[in-house]
């Protein structure tokens, strides 16, 4: 059973994705800092740091290292819970989910950006 912060912290964080996911639908500059942004730690730090894919495709490996994604929020199927997600362009209908924390930071980032910029 969560408790009273527990459920405090739930709704601040759904609330705090759906104004991201709202940006990013309707603000094609936070879309595309925040696409470079994971572009760039996505080759710094490699693919198995970010995502929580393990085995992709070298068609979506090739679509992510060339940076033709586009970022989302969607459920992930593992965790039932909303977060950021990568959705490489083309053919490809597949939605490959951040890693939590990855997520969580990237979200935090908007947060304390004030929504002005990734």
């Amino acid at each position: 059973m969560k408790g009273p912060e527990d459920l405090e912290r739930e709704m601040e964080k759904n609330e705090l994705l759906a104004e991201l996911k709202f940006a990013l639908e309707t603000e094609p500059k936070i879309q595309e800092e925040l696409r470079k942004e994971i572009e760039k730690d996505l080759r710094e730090q490699g693919a198995e740091q970010i995502l929580e894919a393990g085995n992709l495709t070298p068609k979506v490996q090739d679509a992510l290292a060339s940076g033709a994604f586009t970022v989302g929020i969607d459920v992930n199927p593992s965790s039932g819970n909303e977060q950021i997600v990568l959705q490489p362009e083309g053919n490809v209908a597949e939605k490959i989910p951040l890693q939590k924390s990855v997520s969580e930071q990237y979200t935090a980032g908007f947060m304390s950006a004030g929504s002005s910029e990734v």
